[in-house]
């Protein structure tokens, strides 16, 4: 199977497909999150290991979690620091996550990419459940024919080796939200991989 146009790519995730494209971290594998058992299949990938769902808008990914207004505030004060960017914030999920994107768990990570391709996608499919490109355990892929070459079954996006440029080969920095502090009232994250973002300083 050849590489594919951006219009089939899209067509073919809203159908229910498993896509690949290139992001600011690394390139990803795609699909609806109602689909998301299709991608733990393809990587040979642990059930207890969610998916990330990305998204074009910040809007598109706050329904998906489920908070209070002050917790919220605390999100969306992260999230503008490092969005679009390769932060993954890992929330509380709302009933609006379907259970096969993070089976058996309550929280869920949510992202918006910094790069033009992967968002002229989402803003065209909405949320996607997102991993990196590569069988589970391995290396992640990096260029379109590696791709190919591993999941002939995946639609993968034709894309030029100066937009590849734009990917910095790093994961997402992820944090899990822990609160607010009892006595300062501050909110707490937990670091839990420390990627291409840099947490900002107190």
């Amino acid at each position: 199977m050849s590489l594919v146009s951006m219009s089939a790519l899209v067509k073919a995730a809203l159908e229910g497909q498993v896509v690949s494209f290139p992001t600011d971290t690394v390139p990803a594998l795609a699909v609806r999150p109602t689909d998301a058992p299709q991608i733990f299949k393809l990587k040979n990938r642990p059930a207890n290991k969610p998916l990330i769902l990305m998204a074009a808008e910040p809007d598109q990914l706050w329904q998906l979690a489920a908070g209070s207004d002050t917790e919220r505030e605390a999100w969306q004060a992260l999230a503008a620091q490092g969005w679009p960017g390769p932060l993954t914030l890992v929330l509380p999920c709302s009933s609006a996550v379907p259970d096969v994107v993070n089976p058996g768990l309550t929280s869920i990570g949510l992202r918006i990419p910094d790069h033009p391709i992967a968002l002229k996608i989402l803003q065209q499919t909405g949320p996607l459940a997102t991993t990196s490109a590569n069988v589970s355990g391995e290396a992640p892929l990096l260029d379109p024919l590696s791709i190919e070459a591993a999941f002939p079954a995946v639609q993968v996006l034709a894309w030029e080796q100066s937009e590849q440029a734009i990917h910095s080969g790093l994961p997402s920095t992820v944090v899990e939200w822990q609160g607010v502090t009892a006595i300062e009232g501050k909110p707490s994250w937990r670091l839990l991989r420390q990627g291409a973002f840099q947490l900002p300083s107190e």
